[in-house]
C-alpha cells in the first residue's frame, strides 16, 4: 500500500522506516527540511538503534521524503499523523502541532479525488481523534468523514532505543476507527505481522494507549515507594521486589526501584490522563501519586549526598549519565535534569558525562562541565551520582580510583566496583 507518514521524529521515522520494511511505498512529509533531507540521504534524524540501516537500504526507492503536503497525500492511500503532543504548562495535552497537521492534510483532501484515510499514531487523550482531528478535517476539506475520507486511531508502543524491533515484534496492534471501511484498510497494512489486530472504537484505541502507559509509571513509582520504605528498614528492596515480581499476575517487569521514570511518553501522558479526568470532572488521586512519587526520587538523591559528606558548596559532583535510559540520546523528562539543577541550586560544581546525550543536555545546562569519558569526570571528584542505566557503569572501576572521596550514589544500581562507598537510592 501507498503510505504517507506526517512528522519525522521517533514515532514516525521510525513508523515509516518499519512500513518500509515489510513492503510498504512511503512517503515521509516535515516542515523540516533538514531532517526531509538527511532520510532521503539515508540518514537517521534520531538516534535509534537499527533505524540508520532500514533508512539506507530504502531511501531513495520506496522510502522518500518531502515538505510538500500535497505531493505525499495525493500519491498515497492513507496518512499517519505522528507529530508530537507535549504537555502544556499545566499538564495537559498540547494540540497546536495536531491541529496545524490536520489542517494540512484536510487542505489536500479538498483536492483530492478517491478514499483517503487519515490515521492518528500521536498520543492523544480519548476522543481527541473524534471530536478534535474528524471535525478539523471535515471543515477545511468540506467533506464527509465516513463517506469522502476514512479516520482511524493506531496508537503505538515502543520503547526508545528498541522501537524498530517493538515495531516490527509487537504484543499487540490497536486500530480504532469510525468504521469498517477505514477500520480493514488500516488492519491489512499489519497482515503480515504475527499479531492479532484489536479493533476498538476510536476513543476506546486512545484510552489503551493512556491506561498501558499510567500502569507501567505505575508499577514504577510504587516499587519507588516500596523502596524508600525498605531503606528506612534496612532492608533490600531488589531483594523484595525479586520475589515479588515472581507471582504471574505481576511479573517483574518495571519493578526495579531508582531514580525514576522518564523520557517522552511516561511523564507526559499520566499528566496528561491526569488533566483529561479532571475535565471531565474525576480527581484521579492514584495517579497524581504516581507524578508526585516520581517528583521525590531525583531530590531524595540529593539528600542522601549531602547526608554522606555535608554541604555541596564548591564541592565537585560528578554525574554518570544524562539520558533517561540507555541506549537512546533522548533527554526529555531525564531525571538527570532536576538532580543537576538541585546540585548547581546547593552550589556543587558539576561534572557531567553521557556517551550519547551530551550535546541534548548542553542546551539546558550550558555551564556545567562535559566530559568525553566517565573516568574524566570522575577525576578529582568529591562525589558521583549514577543516572542512567548504561552497560559502561557496570564495568566501571579503576576509573573511581581518581575521585578525591570514593562515595556513590547509585540512582540505578548499576554499579558493581569494589573499594568504593555506594549507596542506593532505594537499597
Amino acid at each position: 500500500m501507498k503510505i504517507s507518514v506526517i512528522g519525522s521524529g521517533y514515532v514516525g521515522s521510525v513508523t515509516a522506516a518499519c512500513f518500509a520494511e515489510v513492503g510498504h511505498e512511503v512517503v515521509c512529509v516535515d516542515v523540516d527540511k533538514k531532517k526531509m533531507d538527511q532520510i532521503n540521504a539515508g540518514i537517521s534524524p534520531i538516534y535509534e538503534e537499527g533505524l540508520g540501516e532500514l533508512l539506507q537500504k530504502y531511501a531513495g526507492k520506496s522510502l522518500t521524503a518531502t515538505t510538500d503536503y500535497e505531493y505525499a497525500i495525493m500519491n498515497t492511500d492513507i496518512s499517519f499523523i505522528c507529530v508530537g503532543t507535549p504537555s502544556a504548562e499545566d499538564g495537559s495535552i498540547d494540540l497546536s502541532i495536531v491541529r496545524a497537521a490536520t489542517a494540512s492534510i484536510g487542505a489536500v483532501l479538498a483536492k483530492k479525488e478517491g478514499y483517503h484515510v487519515v490515521v492518528v499514531k500521536s498520543t492523544v487523550v480519548p476522543e481527541t481523534t473524534e471530536k478534535f482531528v474528524l471535525p478539523i478535517l471535515e471543515e477545511i476539506s468540506g467533506k464527509i468523514a465516513g463517506k469522502d475520507f476514512g479516520v482511524a486511531m493506531n496508537p503505538e508502543f515502543l520503547r526508545e532505543g528498541k522501537a524498530v524491533y517493538d515495531f516490527m515484534h509487537p504484543d499487540k496492534i490497536v486500530v480504532g476507527a469510525i468504521d469498517k471501511k477505514s477500520g480493514d484498510l488500516v488492519s491489512e497494512l499489519y497482515r503480515t505481522f504475527k499479531c492479532e489486530v484489536t479493533r476498538t472504537s476510536l476513543s476506546t484505541a486512545e484510552m489503551i494507549k493512556y491506561a498501558n502507559n499510567s500502569l507501567l509509571a505505575t508499577k514504577i513509582s510504587f516499587a519507588n515507594e516500596i523502596g524508600n520504605i525498605c531503606k528506612r528498614l534496612n532492608v533490600d528492596t531488589y531483594e523484595v521486589m525479586e520475589a515479588v515480581g515472581k507471582d504471574s499476575r505481576i511479573s517483574p517487569k518495571f519493578l526495579n526501584s531508582g531514580a525514576g521514570f522518564g523520557g517522552s511518553c511516561f511523564p507526559k501522558d499520566v499528566k496528561a490522563l491526569i488533566g483529561k479526568a479532571k475535565e471531565i470532572g474525576y480527581s484521579p488521586d492514584l495517579l497524581e501519586s504516581v507524578i508526585a512519587v516520581n517528583e521525590k526520587q531525583p531530590i531524595l538523591m540529593t539528600e542522601i549526598l549531602q547526608k554522606k559528606i555535608g554541604s555541596l558548596t564548591g564541592k565537585k559532583i560528578a554525574v554518570l549519565g544524562l539520558a533517561f535510559k540507555n541506549d537512546t540520546d533522548d533527554i526529555r523528562e531525564s531525571r538527570a535534569i532536576p538532580v543537576i539543577a538541585e546540585l548547581l541550586r546547593l552550589g556543587a560544581e558539576v561534572s557531567a558525562y553521557d556517551p550519547m546525550a551530551t550535546e541534548n543536555m548542553k542546551r539546558i545546562f550550558p555551564t556545567i562541565e562535559y566530559s568525553e569519558k566517565a573516568k574524566d569526570a570522575l577525576k578529582s571528584a568529591d562525589a558521583c551520582l549514577v543516572m542512567t542505566e548504561w552497560d559502561e557503569f557496570n564495568k566501571l572501576d579503576s576509573e573511581f580510583e581518581g575521585m578525591k572521596e570514593k562515595i556513590v550514589i547509585d540512582g540505578r544500581r548499576i554499579v558493581k566496583a569494589k573499594n568504593i562507598d555506594c549507596e542506593g537510592l532505594c537499597w
